[in-house]
């Protein structure tokens, strides 16, 4: 058998330094590979590769889980003006999101801390 260390999703974007500076000025990733046609950022043990798309791309959807997502909200919102965000909400499995469609793309980033305590 094999151990994962971490899965990194692939984004195809239509404009890699919009949707790159959405990633570092958003969310606090930084740049460790920087072509024109392909980007790989990094936060802390999470990485995100960033590719050139064509225009019929297919949508994708990724999750992102924190530790607090009303604290990353707090620190986000006034950045996210104009994106298509679906503030902080309770999701019936226990799970409080947040929903934002990431810049020149057809990606749909889910965010979400757990809300059900531990006994």
């Amino acid at each position: 058998m094999y151990k994962p260390i971490y899965l990194s999703p692939m984004i195809p974007s239509y404009n890699l330094g919009i949707t790159a500076n959405f990633f570092i000025n958003i969310l606090g990733f930084t740049t460790v590979l920087n072509y024109d046609s392909y980007k790989i950022l990094v936060k802390d043990h999470i990485s995100v590769h960033l590719l050139s798309a064509g225009e019929n791309i297919g949508q994708m959807e990724f999750y992102l889980e924190v530790d607090n997502a009303d604290v990353l909200w707090n620190s986000i919102k006034d950045k996210v003006i104009g994106l298509k965000v679906k503030p902080p909400f309770d999701q019936d499995y226990g799970m409080r999101e947040i929903h934002i469609g990431i810049p020149e793309t057809n990606t749909l980033m889910f965010i979400g801390s757990s809300i059900v305590k531990s006994s």
